[in-house]
């Protein structure tokens, strides 16, 4: 098993709950007020299948990238939690969950 399974999983994860959060706020009646939830749903969802990817493979550059993954995983799911519908909070558990394993990771 990779020592970074947990944030593998919890990245993956976050990256469908992201990708998912995007899709329904699209179907939204005021779409134009849930933009910024779907840019940054989108930039999250791919930073976090880039860490997913980089230590699965034990990129010595796993670090620096999950790093960068927590940040934008915290701004996700502050960005998510505005929003009370149940695919925005759900994406926000996802997301600090994420944040929070990779910043373990990164601290390694």
């Amino acid at each position: 098993m990779n020592p970074h399974q947990a944030c593998i999983e919890a990245c993956n994860d976050c990256a469908a709950a992201c990708e998912n959060c995007a899709s329904e706020c699209l179907k939204e009646d005021e779409v134009k007020a849930m933009a910024d939830c779907i840019a940054i749903d989108r930039d999250c969802a791919d930073i976090c299948r880039l860490a997913a990817a980089w230590m699965q493979r034990s990129s010595p550059f796993s670090a620096q990238v999950c790093e960068l993954c927590a940040t934008l995983c915290e701004a996700c799911a502050e960005e998510c939690a505005k929003h009370e519908m149940d695919h925005c909070q759900a994406c926000a558990r996802a997301c600090r969950r994420a944040a929070a394993e990779c910043r373990k990771m990164a601290s390694r």
